[in-house]
């Protein structure tokens, strides 16, 4: 066997964070020293694999030399710790009304999954014939800069983005706009509701948009721009969310965990 040295490109500080999150965690569930087979910051280092280079489990467990499962069990208790501390939708509205942001933007995005294997037996509902591909719709709302505020528990690809906005995300929204806090959002959520400003369709046929109405939809356009970079760099930046092999259901976690980790490393 060859062995060699490598390096993780994700600075100390923040696996120094995520262990402590762990060690809290260990405390709470009453873990007596020296019964696991990894401390907290070696786990850190699993999780931080997984996510940043979406490690292989099995290389994890060899590298770390512990079985599979153990590894396994690791990795999705790391998932869970972290998810946990992602912050929910009314508490990020009440901070955005408190400091008077000029608006939040809101998208859907697709988070592909290579298992689709569906226990109702409806195994074509992991599938969205938008992307053509399975894979998990996620819900993200970002600051006007981009900056990921939160993100919604997973619904399967073939949820249309305002089902699911319905269901996770515009009750706190509306909130928020009667607060003077609107919503920007694309044409797929037409309908949402007051607050939920979209661009304006075209009319069938031949008729065209008067120069006001072209206006808004530039402005709208223009301000949504933020929220698709903002959503491609926490893809780019956590590389497990560009394809999920475990469980599709765990998109949930894997993607409250990718929030939470650009959140500490913004403090640093």
């Amino acid at each position: 066997m060859l062995s060699y040295r490598s390096s993780l490109d994700v600075s100390r500080e923040l696996a120094q964070a995520v262990a402590r999150l762990l060690s809290a965690h260990r405390v709470r569930v009453g873990t007596r020293r020296g019964r696991r087979a990894l401390g907290c910051f070696a786990q850190a280092v699993l999780l931080l694999r997984f996510m940043r280079q979406r490690a292989a489990v099995a290389d994890l467990a060899r590298d770390n030399a512990v079985s599979l499962k153990t590894a396994y069990r690791y990795l999705h208790e790391a998932l869970d710790v972290l998810a946990a501390e992602a912050p929910e939708l009314p508490e990020v509205v009440a901070k955005a009304v408190t400091r008077r942001t000029e608006h939040l933007l809101l998208d859907g995005t697709l988070i592909e999954s290579d298992r689709v294997h569906d226990p109702g037996g409806q195994k074509d509902r992991w599938y969205s014939g938008k992307h053509r591909h399975h894979g998990g719709l996620v819900q993200v709302v970002t600051d006007p800069d981009g900056r990921p505020l939160w993100v919604s528990p997973v619904e399967p690809g073939s949820t249309h983005d305002l089902t699911a906005a319905r269901v996770h995300a515009l009750p706190a929204l509306y909130r928020a706009s009667r607060n003077g806090v609107p919503t920007l959002a694309d044409k797929a959520y037409t309908g949402a509701g007051v607050g939920i400003r979209v661009p304006i369709r075209r009319p069938r046929g031949r008729q065209v948009l008067d120069a006001p109405t072209q206006g808004w939809n530039s402005y709208v356009n223009s301000a949504r721009v933020f929220v698709e970079h903002g959503i491609a760099h926490l893809k780019s930046r956590w590389r497990a969310l560009q394809r999920v092999s475990l469980c599709p259901w765990r998109i949930s976690v894997i993607v409250a965990t990718a929030l939470v980790l650009s959140q500490i490393e913004n403090r640093y």
